[in-house]
Formats: C-alpha cells, sequence, structure tokens
C-alpha cells in the first residue's frame, strides 16, 4: 500500500482539515492547524507530504522522525502542527487497513469512556453564572472559563476583584462539587498571578491553566509554592523536549499537550506517558474540531493518567458552524452524564462528512484572534 495524495480544505469556523489517500482506497484524515495561522500550516503539510507521496503509510514511525529530524530546523507552533495532522491521518488509515481502533493499535483500552468539560463564556468572561448553570443542566460535571481581561505585569486590586466576583458566580451558580478550570490564558504576569491563585483558593478550582506564559515556566515554582490548587499548562508546548523540564522541575500537576500542535498522536502518546513517571494527569487541549477530538479520545483510552478531555461543542469560536456538522454519525460523541465513550470504530472512530467538508471549503475561513491593548495603548496578552 502506498499514500498516493492527500487533499487539504480550510473550513469554518477556524479549522483545517487534512485527507490523505492510498492506492488501496483506503483513505485518512487529520487536523493539522494552529487556529489563526491555517493558511501558513497549510504550505508546511504541502512541504513535508512531498517526502511522504508514494511511500508505505503504516511505516508511521520513521514517517514521523523523517519529518521531524530530516528539517535541519524543527520544532515550533507551525511545523509541528503540520506534522501532527499527517501523523492523525496515518493512524487512521492504519486503523483502517486493521479494522481496528488506534487504541488498540496502541495497547488498547485503559478506560471505556472519559469525563469531559464544557467552555462557558467567551474571551472576556462575563455572565458566565447562568452559562455555567445551562451545561451543568445537560449532565456536565465540569466547565471551564476565560479567568481575566488583560492584565499589565502590576495591576489593579479592582481586577482581582473582578475575578474573585466572577468565579464566585459560578461557584454559587453549580454548586461545591462542579469541577471550575480556570484558564488564566497566559495573560496573567507573575507578580499578579501570586495574588490571584491565593485568592482562588476559597472556590476549590479544578485546576488553573496557563498561570503564566510558557515562555515564563520557570516562574510557575513560585506559584506552584503559592497555592494548592493544581497548576495545568502546556498547551502551547510541542513536543516531548518541551515539556521535559517542566517535567523534571515540577512545575505542573497537569499537562495539556494538544493532539493537533504537539506532533500528533504518535508524540502525544509519548508526552502523556513520560508524564505518568512523574505522577502527573494529562488534560489534552481541543478546542478544535471531530477529528482532533477523536484523536484525543483514542489517546486518553491508553493512557492512565488522562482524567479528563477538552471539547468544542458550543464553545464561542464555533459559531454557525460546531464540530458534530462535519461528521455522519454523531453519537460518537454523545455526552452522558459528563461522559463521553472512546469510539471503537475502526481508525479515529468517526466517518466525516466529505459532502459537507468540501461545501463549507468555498466558504472557507481567515480567522484571526482579537489584538487586546492596555489603556496605555501597549499590546496585552490575549
Amino acid at each position: 500500500m502506498k499514500i498516493k495524495s492527500y487533499e487539504l480544505f480550510q473550513v469554518p469556523p477556524r479549522w483545517l482539515f487534512l485527507k490523505i489517500e492510498t492506492d488501496e482506497g483506503i483513505v485518512g484524515w487529520g487536523e493539522p492547524v494552529i487556529e489563526g495561522k491555517a493558511a501558513t500550516v497549510k504550505a508546511a503539510v504541502d512541504e513535508l507530504m512531498e517526502n511522504l507521496i508514494g511511500k508505505d503509510p503504516l511505516n508511521i514511525e520513521d514517517h514521523w522522525n523523517l519529518m521531524y529530524r530530516a528539517g535541519f530546523y524543527r520544532g515550533g507552533p507551525i511545523l509541528m502542527s503540520a506534522i501532527s495532522g499527517i501523523d492523525q491521518a496515518l493512524w487512521d488509515i492504519k486503523g483502517k487497513y486493521y479494522n481496528a481502533p488506534v487504541h488498540q493499535l496502541l495497547g488498547g483500552k485503559a478506560r471505556d469512556s472519559i469525563k469531559v468539560y464544557s467552555w462557558i463564556g467567551g474571551d472576556r468572561p462575563s455572565d458566565v453564572g447562568e452559562a455555567a448553570k445551562e451545561v451543568v443542566s445537560k449532565g456536565f460535571t465540569a466547565v471551564k472559563m476565560n479567568g481575566t481581561e488583560e492584565l499589565q505585569y502590576v495591576d489593579s486590586y479592582e481586577k482581582i476583584d473582578q475575578v474573585m466576583e466572577r468565579i464566585a458566580a459560578v461557584r454559587e451558580s453549580v454548586g461545591p462539587h462542579i469541577g471550575i478550570g480556570i484558564d488564566f490564558h497566559g495573560r496573567v504576569h507573575k507578580p499578579m498571578a501570586k495574588i490571584l491563585v491565593k485568592e482562588l483558593e476559597a472556590y476549590r478550582p479544578m485546576f488553573i491553566e496557563e498561570p503564566v506564559l510558557p515562555e515564563n515556566n520557570e516562574a510557575l515554582r513560585d506559584i506552584v509554592n503559592h497555592t494548592a490548587i493544581p497548576i495545568a499548562t502546556g498547551e502551547r508546548m510541542y513536543s516531548k523536549w518541551d515539556f521535559k523540564k517542566l517535567l523534571t522541575d515540577g512545575y505542573a500537576d497537569i499537562i495539556q499537550p494538544d493532539l493537533s500542535h504537539a506532533g500528533g498522536i504518535t508524540e502525544c502518546k509519548k508526552i502523556i506517558s513520560m508524564a505518568e513517571a512523574f505522577d502527573v494527569a494529562a488534560a489534552p487541549h481541543c478546542p478544535l474540531g471531530p477529528i482532533a477530538l477523536a484523536a484525543c479520545l483514542q489517546v486518553d483510552a491508553t493512557c492512565h493518567n488522562a482524567f479528563i478531555q477538552e471539547q468544542s461543542l458550543g464553545i464561542h469560536y464555533n459559531q454557525g458552524s460546531d464540530l458534530l456538522d462535519y461528521i455522519v454519525d454523531n453519537q460518537v460523541f454523545k455526552y452522558e452524564e459528563g461522559y463521553v465513550k472512546i469510539p471503537d470504530g475502526a481508525g479515529l472512530g468517526i466517518e466525516i462528512n466529505e459532502d459537507h467538508v468540501r461545501k463549507m471549503t468555498e466558504i472557507g475561513h481567515n480567522w484571526r484572534n482579537p489584538v487586546w491593548r492596555h489603556k496605555d495603548g501597549s499590546i496585552a496578552e490575549w
């Protein structure tokens, strides 16, 4: 069996899908994208696929090493996202070739289902109390929200109080035992992060995410010493080498590799297994489409330390086009009592509605994240 051809589809709301076809008619799908840089990742996929046409798609480990190691310059969000989507598609092909779900090829399931959480609110956190109550009424047992708006390196206690008011509203609306993930989104610098983590303890969050930018991960040492709240990070880290120091230094309680950014199924399985050796949990990042989510669930199935899965259904980015629109059987991602079953179909376990994909490609997208500025005109972290 040989890789014959491939196609890329830039579809709304902000995704890029990859279809790889073999000379035996087996097709695999992947989702190689960086939010806001879809066209750039698309160009990287084109370059990487030059070396894969005519090759046996089943030799995934060799293809991964070719894509990563045969380039003198390696790593980073663009190249690793391109590798990620190709890797997902190759695993989809391999599973279909052997008529087995990917998790069986990775050693089999360690679980039958996994807890999922739902996003509440938007980029600017407001009206989250009622939103939290609504998703809990649908059966979710955990939610995540953006915790802060833009913050300067040292900012006012007024903004701290505003964060506390929002978290208090969510906790009051959902009761004492629903998990609340609070995403700092890298918007917070170390001086303010130390204040926030102390103040937030009273609301017993499930975790605090990206309290500082990943390039400032050494600051997590001070933050960890200021709080008992679990610290999560990793969505902007792209390989096992990026996670190595985070794990050896003990800065995080939860890692969040993204299977569309951190090397796909092949690499994220290794990253999460590395974390298990440090007694660190995993909650893969996935505010993306159905292919990325299916890939996450296949890896979650095989990793003992995976405890919860992000998913994008109803997220504020998906207005007008959501992840269930692109698959034939939306029962694959049926959430029951806050959990989703691991897909057991061949490959990634989903069937893409290719007619809809092609229709939506004609619409396309040019999604960009907003640009925020502080009151003084300086650029703020979004």
